[in-house]
């Protein structure tokens, strides 16, 4: 093992140094080079947006895979320059599940046709939070990321030169100043009637050598100003870059918010979806109704009007009060010839009827009138 010591005791002289300065500065024993406001703010702001950037980094990391150890999970895989494998969502899985429930209980019953419905909307509202993920990853999270990992660390790495030639500027105005207050002190000539001739021999020379440690501590500055100015320059052109970031992630956030809002639009679309085929599967809960209404003594539920498997629309009357308006909110096909077609923004006028599904109301517009489903609807008054 190849030990410089010369350059270890050199790297720890310097150390020792430095961290002698630092305390002088902070106890205000030692001037200090004053950066102008300006390059104060660009550091600020700088600061702030690495501060943030991290923060809604990690968070939409959170959101995007809540599980912490599929999160380490997929950093070592990229640490270790290696393609994650495939996950399915909960979503997908839950879907799976249900549509194994379905085939064990029979797809062709009520319960075992709704779940492989069911199952089959969730297998596909997990395929789009698949893709929302993998594009959110892609479109916000890696630009936060190269942002952290790459322009930062640039950053930080010229403002720690910087530093550093600020101490070495600061330490050269030290001394040229301790320099040219021992130089004038040798020049003040010594009293001939007290002073013997060696001495004033010696004081002269004294005064020479200062003079020259004045000239080599000055030249000494100039060189330590020069670096310091030109790393000011670099360290302040990547500063003002922050303003270009901003605008990269501003764009990568419209991208966002459009994956964002494309996941919640198909996964609503999907739900409208599962809804409107639950409608037209057999219902348990009617045939329930229905096979209680033909034992005895349910005579009356029988001549109920309004019974799933005998109501007539067309006989169906509209209650003197309890009507309200409604909005249509999406385009609606009715399904058989007791629902109403629905157009989307249309106002149609709602009411209930004693023994109806919840779910549903009795629409009219018009001479037309059948049920609709409440889901489609904004009930205005």
């Amino acid at each position: 093992m190849d030990f410089n010591v010369k350059k270890f005791a050199s790297g720890a002289g310097l150390f020792f140094t430095r961290a002698v300065q630092y305390t002088e500065e902070k106890l205000g024993q030692a001037e200090r080079t004053e950066l102008d406001a300006h390059f104060e703010n660009l550091m600020s702001r700088a600061d702030c947006t690495k501060h943030w950037t991290e923060k809604i980094y990690k968070q939409t990391e959170y959101l995007l895979q809540p599980n912490p150890s599929a999160r380490i999970e997929e950093f070592l895989y990229e640490k270790l320059d290696m393609k994650a494998p495939s996950r399915v969502t909960n979503a997908e899985l839950l879907g799976q599940y249900m549509e194994d429930a379905a085939k064990e209980f029979g797809p062709a019953t009520p319960y075992g046709s709704t779940l492989m419905q069911v199952g089959d909307c969730e297998r596909r509202l997990g395929a789009v939070e698949r893709e929302f993920i993998h594009t959110s990853a892609i479109s916000f999270l890696t630009p936060l990321r190269n942002f952290l990992e790459g322009d930062w660390r640039t950053i930080s790495r010229e403002r720690r030169l910087l530093e550093n030639l600020r101490l070495d500027l600061d330490a050269c105005k030290a001394r040229v100043k301790k320099a040219k207050a021992v130089e004038a002190k040798a020049a003040v000539g010594p009293d001939f009637q007290e002073t013997r001739p060696r001495n004033y021999v010696l004081s002269a020379s004294a005064s020479a050598l200062w003079t020259e440690e004045v000239e080599k501590a000055e030249q000494d500055l100039r060189l330590a100003q020069t670096e310091f100015d030109r790393q000011a320059e670099v360290t302040r052109l990547l500063l003002e870059g922050i303003s270009s970031t901003h605008v990269n992630h501003l764009r990568c956030l419209h991208e966002f918010v459009e994956a964002q809002a494309a996941y919640y639009k198909q996964g609503h679309l999907h739900m409208l979806e599962l809804q409107k085929e639950l409608g037209r599967l057999p219902n348990a809960f009617a045939l329930n109704s229905s096979h209680s209404a033909a034992t005895p003594g349910a005579s009356e539920a029988i001549d109920s009007p309004v019974e799933t498997e005998t109501l007539k629309i067309e006989e169906v009357q509209a209650p003197a009060t309890g009507t309200r308006k409604a909005k249509v909110l999406y385009d609606y096909d009715a399904a058989d010839s007791s629902e109403l077609s629905l157009l989307a923004d249309e106002l149609i006028t709602v009411y209930t009827v004693p023994g109806m599904d919840s779910d549903w109301l009795i629409g009219e517009k018009g001479n037309q009138k059948g049920k609709v489903p409440v889901t489609y609807l904004e009930l205005l008054s």
